[in-house]
């Protein structure tokens, strides 16, 4: 039942769009967008801005081990501070998915942001390893927040049969941002750490900025959040952990998300041991930037008509078989044979998992759903770093790669099997 508007809250739940979609005028900067993101609203692309920004300045992690090397960090101290980033990336999302939901979605971005900025300065500064932890863990959680509410606001600002549109726009923006910033940080790291904290703090601020000054308030004629919790799950996760359909789909996501993971955690390693330096494996993420960068827009065209739930299934069963192929790789060609295959996967898959998460949510709980999901995210990175690696380490590589393509196998049967239960709870929300 609709209510009055609470001022305090105006930008927190809005149920329907609330920004006007980008006119198809035939103007030379209305060609340059690639068909699959026209007519997507303004607060779309301002995110999409926003999030280019930031991961711009995405250089400061890649160099991390390096930096703590610098500073005298010895290689049995480095994982407590690459753990504390990890545990963030569990506790970051969580807090971000509430707080979108209990005090707005600018709100919590802003906290994220600005927080995680304000972090990086402390990890520059901290003068030892407990410190350096400390700030590690302050810097993970404050930047994973920024997530579930941007992800939520998306929901807000766009009908469902968008929703993969504009999350696929969103993960290209990350995808361009962090092909520059791989160039850059480079470039940086060669003049002094201290420029990689700068350039990073610089980006988080700026997306900031863009929050502050894009992401205007809801006009009070607009949409309004009901002021109620969700039914039947208070004001915390009750009602994610309530709904059976979410409860099997997210770990399902998880494992196929894991399984992505491991080209960060895995890959690496399975270069190194190829012989190949850390230029390869540099060039190997090269290829990955470039491909989606390209390719991203023409699929999510292209497949735009085809059913989410089998397009998420293919692609997840794709990239398990790129990634399993990494295996067999012992040369730079057989490497980016591999690349190519698990990129095709990531490309098809553009969009999708945060639509599905985003149409089974209730508006009120838009923000908590995206924070479950990115919650998993965060779980599939953790466990590739520490279960992944270790089955490489120990048990050897065969063992992690057939385990990869049994576990994405295995996911995508399970998406499939969810999909009448998705295309049910689709239909009784259009109903409704």
């Amino acid at each position: 039942m609709p209510t009055e508007p609470d001022p305090e809250r105006s930008d927190a739940v809005p149920a329907l769009p609330v920004t006007p979609a980008v006119p198809a005028t035939h103007t030379f900067a209305s060609r340059l967008v690639p068909a699959a993101y026209r007519g997507l609203p303004a607060t779309v692309w301002t995110l999409f801005a926003g999030t280019v920004v930031n991961r711009f300045g995405y250089v400061v992690t890649p160099f991390l081990v390096f930096f703590l090397a610098d500073r005298g960090i010895t290689g049995t101290q480095v994982p407590w501070v690459l753990g504390a980033l990890g545990a963030g990336n569990l506790l970051g999302p969580a807090l971000g998915g509430l707080l979108a939901d209990r005090i707005g979605r600018r709100p919590t971005m802003l906290f994220g942001l600005v927080g995680a900025s304000v972090a990086q300065g402390a990890l520059f500064f901290a003068p030892g390893l407990a410190t350096m932890a400390a700030a590690a863990l302050l810097l993970s959680t404050t930047g994973a927040t920024v997530g579930p509410a941007a992800y939520a606001l998306m929901a807000d600002a766009v009908a469902p049969v968008a929703r993969r549109r504009a999350y696929a726009l969103f993960g290209w923006g990350v995808n361009i941002g962090t092909a520059a910033a791989g160039i850059m940080g480079g470039l940086l790291a060669a003049h002094g750490y201290w420029l990689l904290f700068a350039v990073d703090a610089a980006s988080m601020l700026g997306y900031a900025a863009i929050v502050v000054t894009r992401l205007p308030a809801p006009p009070p004629n607009g949409p309004v959040p009901s002021g109620k919790p969700a039914k039947g799950g208070g004001h915390g996760y009750g009602v994610v952990l309530r709904d059976r359909l979410a409860l099997l789909l997210l770990p399902l996501l998880g494992v196929h998300l894991f399984v992505y993971s491991l080209t960060e955690a895995a890959l690496p390693l399975a270069v190194d041991d190829s012989g190949l330096g850390p230029a390869v494996y540099g060039a190997l993420a090269a290829v990955n930037a470039v491909l989606v960068v390209l390719l991203q827009p023409l699929t999510t065209h292209w497949l735009a008509d085809f059913d989410r739930v089998r397009v998420q299934a293919v692609a997840g069963a794709v990239i398990a078989a790129g990634v399993a192929l990494t295996g067999l790789a012992d040369s730079v060609f057989l490497f980016v044979v591999s690349v190519v295959v698990w990129s095709a996967g990531e490309v098809l898959a553009a969009g999708i998992n945060a639509a599905l998460v985003a149409d089974l949510a209730p508006a009120e709980a838009r923000g908590r759903y995206q924070g479950a999901f990115q919650w998993f995210w965060g779980l599939a990175r953790f466990l590739s770093l520490t279960l992944g690696v270790t089955l490489y380490t120990a048990a050897g590589p065969a063992v992690l790669w057939w385990t990869a393509l049994a576990a994405g196998l295995l996911g995508t049967l399970g998406v499939l099997a969810l999909r009448p239960a998705l295309a049910r709870r689709a239909a009784h929300d259009l109903a409704a």
